[in-house]
């Protein structure tokens, strides 16, 4: 069968040892970044089976009725959201998703993050190989607040890592986080208000939805105090439209660091807070690394081929499985 694999710009997939799953299949990788959506169709015309990169490429009635070959989508990860299940339905075009791997890469990043800013990691080892010396401080953790939005299975760790180094945690998000972070011996916070007024680090670990879509007001970064710092390692469209860049600039919260973005993939440094010095920006690469991939993409592979043996599994839309 034909397997198309787009938007792997980073070329990393063909690296995995479970790509010799597909063996005996025409699998055509396609490395375009963010192609034009003719690019896209030339890319996958012939495509029997997709396997789709997150949420890389919006699977829309539009191109779905350019892929007249198209028999399933496989997607890396259990969200679906890119992908017009209604149109696949009608289209009879099978759709699998998987599920979520370890939460630590995330966790890992974040605090990678955090670490880089505090401590100015890539302006020090910059400043080293110039032969130069610095002429700041760096910050120390220790005592500080570590706020905690969302206290899930990345904030977790991400909270137990700072109270490690002697961090006061404190958490904010539903009712059930209040209770869980009593249970874990961590502080809840009384309001959001009080939250985002108290933290010194501020961690968003909160999943996206259309409740949590602009949760972050500008009026919340406001109360941050000069010297805090906000990381996002979830999604962009937590904070509202625009409010983390006037936020940096107007000095509350003082730093931030990001590695998502609304307008991804980032390209050409095409965003305004690459332009800030004091923002620190990865380009959504916390999940870029052996495990993760692997676990993704080994299940999606898997479904490929059990799909190919005529025994599909996880369809997002079974219907269309009981039709053939």
């Amino acid at each position: 069968m034909i397997i198309a694999i787009p938007d792997d710009y980073h070329g990393l997939v063909p690296q995995l040892d479970c790509f010799h799953t597909l063996a005996g299949h025409d699998v055509r990788v396609c490395r375009d970044v963010a192609p034009s959506f003719e690019k896209q169709v030339a890319n996958l015309r012939d495509a029997e089976i997709i396997v789709a990169v997150r949420e890389r490429t919006d699977f829309t009635r539009d191109l779905l009725m350019q892929l007249p070959k198209l028999k399933l989508i496989a997607q890396t990860g259990r969200t679906a959201k890119s992908i017009d299940l209604a149109a696949c339905t009608e289209l009879g075009i099978a759709v699998c998703a998987g599920s979520h791997a370890s939460p630590y890469t995330v966790a890992e990043h974040t605090w990678a993050l955090i670490f880089a800013s505090v401590r100015r990691i890539a302006e020090d080892a910059a400043l080293m190989k110039q032969g130069k010396w610095r002429d700041w401080f760096s910050t120390s953790l220790r005592g500080k607040t570590l706020g905690v939005y969302g206290l899930g299975k990345i904030g977790e760790p991400v909270a137990a890592t700072g109270a490690s180094f002697g961090m006061h945690v404190l958490a904010f998000a539903r009712d059930t986080t209040a209770a869980r972070a009593r249970e874990l011996g961590y502080e809840a916070a009384q309001s959001k208000q009080a939250f985002f007024e108290q933290s010194d680090v501020l961690s968003i670990n909160l999943r996206m939805s259309e409740t949590t879509r602009g949760i972050i007001t500008r009026a919340d970064l406001a109360r941050m105090k000069p010297t805090a710092l906000i990381v996002n390692t979830a999604r962009a469209e937590l904070i509202a439209p625009g409010a983390l860049v006037e936020a940096l600039k107007a000095g509350r919260p003082g730093f931030a660091a990001t590695d998502v973005y609304e307008n991804e993939p980032v390209q050409n440094g095409n965003h305004p807070l690459l332009k800030l010095p004091n923002a620190i920006c990865t380009p959504h690469t916390a999940w870029l690394e052996p495990g993760t991939y692997s676990a993704y993409f080994g299940e999606a592979f898997e479904q490929v081929i059990a799909f190919a043996a005529g025994k599909p599994v996880k369809l997002l839309n079974p219907e269309v499985a009981q039709k053939k």
